[in-house]
């Protein structure tokens, strides 16, 4: 297995004074994710997406991405998942294939954008808020959630968040039930592959029902992650920082519960209800 994280050398700063120390990074690698697809005997290849992102869960992270895409709609879509053998040592386990059911259509209408993602933005020139409502897979309630639970999860968001501890240079997403019990956490160098790893994961376990979780963002709540909430089903979005205006319609559109900048004992709630506890 790749390392989450590497040594470096650093000169440190403190007043007027330089000395020579170590430290270390987060790692960043390309993954390239492709579709095996077709019949049993006849199989097709499809180069799915290229993205930036920290080594680890990556068939996690493949998993959460394909079903964010509407490539498929459940974990028993897929056959298998392996690493794809490459000539170069140094991007060995850097490509995934997934292999779909013979079962499964493609609708590559839907996939013929470009999927190039960085570790900042993730994927751009992403469809209208009408389209990612009409794709979402289950129709999300409103749902009410104690300010109690609310406040108590960005403590255990940090707790959890150990490689984050030391680097400082990694996203945290983690996944709660609906009364605050931690269910899944993962670290990314970008935000929307630590979201696609909490849903894979999720996913693969068939043990949660993610119409019943809270997902909550270490930074900000753009309309990307709304958008993989949406077509996930989560029912409550919360980001320790602010979110865009498009996020908040899409929440808006998509009967999410969208609360921002929870900070201590405050924060807003941008779509839905909070109970006061």
């Amino acid at each position: 297995m790749k390392p989450f994280v590497v040594p470096a050398k650093v000169k440190r700063l403190d007043g007027k004074r330089i000395t020579a120390d170590a430290d270390l990074l987060a790692v960043e690698e390309p993954l390239e994710i492709k579709i095996g697809y077709g019949a049993a005997d006849d199989r097709d290849q499809f180069n799915l997406a290229v993205t930036m992102r920290t080594p680890g869960n990556d068939f996690e992270l493949a998993v959460g991405f394909l079903y964010a895409e509407g490539v498929i709609r459940k974990y028993t879509d897929i056959e298998a998942i392996h690493y794809c053998p490459t000539a170069k040592d140094e991007e060995k386990d850097n490509v995934v294939r997934v292999e779909l059911k013979p079962a499964i259509q493609i609708d590559f209408t839907k996939l013929q954008r470009n999927f190039y993602t960085t570790s900042s933005c993730g994927v751009c020139g992403k469809s209208s808020i009408d389209a990612i409502v009409t794709q979402t897979h289950t129709v999300i309630g409103n749902h009410s959630v104690s300010d109690v639970v609310i406040k108590s999860l960005p403590e255990k968001l940090k707790k959890a968040q150990t490689i984050f501890e030391h680097t400082g240079g990694l996203h945290g997403v983690a996944l709660f039930d609906l009364e605050g019990t931690l269910l899944s956490v993962h670290e990314d160098v970008g935000r929307h592959n630590a979201f696609d790893k909490v849903v894979g994961e999720v996913l693969i376990a068939s043990k949660i029902r993610l119409t019943e979780t809270i997902v909550l963002l270490s930074g900000r709540a753009s309309f990307e992650l709304i958008q993989k909430a949406a077509m996930a089903g989560i029912a409550v979005v919360v980001a320790i920082g602010a979110p865009s205006s498009l996020a908040v319609k899409l929440a808006q559109a998509s009967g999410i519960t969208l609360i921002g900048f929870v900070r201590g004992d405050k924060f807003n709630v941008y779509h839905g209800d909070v109970i006061v506890a």
